[in-house]
């Protein structure tokens, strides 16, 4: 790096300013790992937004000071060593790491047990949900992303973090791909941004749910709530009233579960919002 001299005080100063015209990534603390977000510097800040992909599905991109950053949703499944993105419409690859990343694992107790071993008939039900929550969380809606951090969607102690491998009544399931925000039933549920309300339902699992889509592959689930006080296509602006915490679903107890999307992959909520203190 050069050395600022006094003669060049006034240049520093117009860099700086240029510089401010590039909004921060805010508090997304990105974290290459499965489960995490990569940020990628895919183009110069110069040229126009440029279209980048991961495993075939478009991903969010942001302008900053040193270029075009593509943020790019790792899946929990994601293979440690080098991944590639696909830039522009030739599909230019582009490699970058992923690091490896451990989970703990975590034991419940759920006392119906259906919510555990479903009965044949709810099986199907179960896969047209899957089908549907999948397609959701994979649109890409092209308008610009302002910013990428997130509140809390509401107040609360943070519980069962993200990644757990899971045991139901001493049975492997699907990892925890949230978030848990301990709160008791009937607590305010809010936009933890802006967004468009992409889908309201009831869900065997998740119990009754809150899709808002940021844009451009960037989606937050908010679910077991107890109502949900939102349609499908509002416009919400960060803090609004989605609905009121509960129990619905497969739930140990009221709590809200708060989940993360980017380019479809379910992301660590937790790298978006401000990190609690220090115990």
């Amino acid at each position: 790096m050069c050395e600022i001299v006094p003669a060049t005080r006034h240049l520093f100063a117009v860099l700086l300013a240029g510089l401010a015209a590039f909004p921060a990534l805010a508090d997304l603390r990105p974290a290459p790992v499965p489960g995490g977000v990569a940020s990628v510097v895919v183009a110069p800040a110069g040229q126009e937004r440029p279209e980048a992909r991961f495993a075939g599905k478009p991903v969010l991109l942001r302008k900053q000071a040193d270029g075009w950053h593509a943020l790019v949703g790792l899946p929990l499944d994601t293979p440690p060593g080098e991944q590639v993105l696909e830039i522009g419409p030739e599909r230019r690859p582009l490699a970058f790491p992923v690091t490896p990343r451990s989970y703990p694992e975590q034991r419940l107790t759920i006392k119906n047990p259906k919510m555990v071993t479903p009965d044949p008939d709810d099986l199907a039900r179960i896969e047209l949900e899957r089908e549907l929550q999948i397609a959701v969380r994979s649109r890409y809606r092209n308008v610009e992303v302002p910013r990428v951090d997130l509140d809390l969607p509401a107040t609360g102690r943070l519980s069962s973090r993200f990644g757990l491998r899971r045991i139901f009544n001493g049975e492997p399931r699907a990892p925890h791909t949230g978030l848990d925000v301990a709160v008791p039933a009937g607590t305010p549920v809010r936009a933890p941004a802006d967004g468009v309300v992409s889908l309201v339902e009831d869900f065997y699992f998740n119990g009754r749910t809150v899709f808002v889509d940021h844009g451009q592959g960037f989606v937050s689930m908010v679910c077991h709530l107890d109502k949900a006080q939102v349609e499908v296509g509002q416009t919400v602006r960060r803090g609004a009233l989605l609905g009121q915490s509960g129990s619905s679903g497969r739930a140990t107890g009221p709590h809200l579960h708060w989940s993360v999307y980017l380019n479809g992959a379910a992301v660590d909520p937790a790298l978006f919002i401000e990190p609690p203190p220090a115990r």
